[in-house]
């Protein structure tokens, strides 16, 4: 039972952490284009357009050259099966978790040489349930 609740509280306070973490000790930095639009427009408005329209292009030069080996958009079902992947991999763990949860009050004892094979999908489904709720909670720094 101690596995099983290191488990689920490492996946419910990893992710938030790593995100308060991140948000704490990796600040933006001061020269960003929004800084630099705030400046000009108390100090040099009328500038302001031209870098505005300088940084759109600046950023559509980017994306194009990310995306310089893509060729079209992805089909329809790739786009839905990589949307679908993660609700469901968790509807499958909180599933076999209910029907172990089943299993185990009916009664059922498994053979001791399946013991750790079911240990290890066992924690693997709390680890995705639990990093899954982890990932629906937010730590802001303001």
């Amino acid at each position: 039972m101690g596995i099983d609740a290191i488990i689920a509280v490492a996946g419910l306070i990893l992710p938030p952490a790593v995100d308060f973490i991140k948000k704490k000790f990796l600040k933006a930095e001061a020269d960003n284009p929004e800084s630099t639009m705030s400046s000009l427009a108390t100090t040099n408005p009328d500038v302001l357009p031209k870098y505005i329209e300088a940084i759109s292009k600046y950023f559509e030069a980017q994306v194009s050259f990310f995306n310089r080996d893509v060729s079209g958009a992805p089909s329809l079902w790739v786009i839905n099966l990589r949307a679908s992947i993660r609700p469901f991999g968790v509807i499958v763990s909180a599933l076999i978790l209910v029907f172990m949860a089943y299993a185990t009050l009916s009664g059922y004892e498994p053979k001791v040489a399946a013991k750790e094979t079911l240990d290890g999908v066992r924690w693997t489904c709390e680890l995705i349930l639990s990093s899954w709720f982890g990932t629906r909670i937010m730590v802001s720094s303001k």
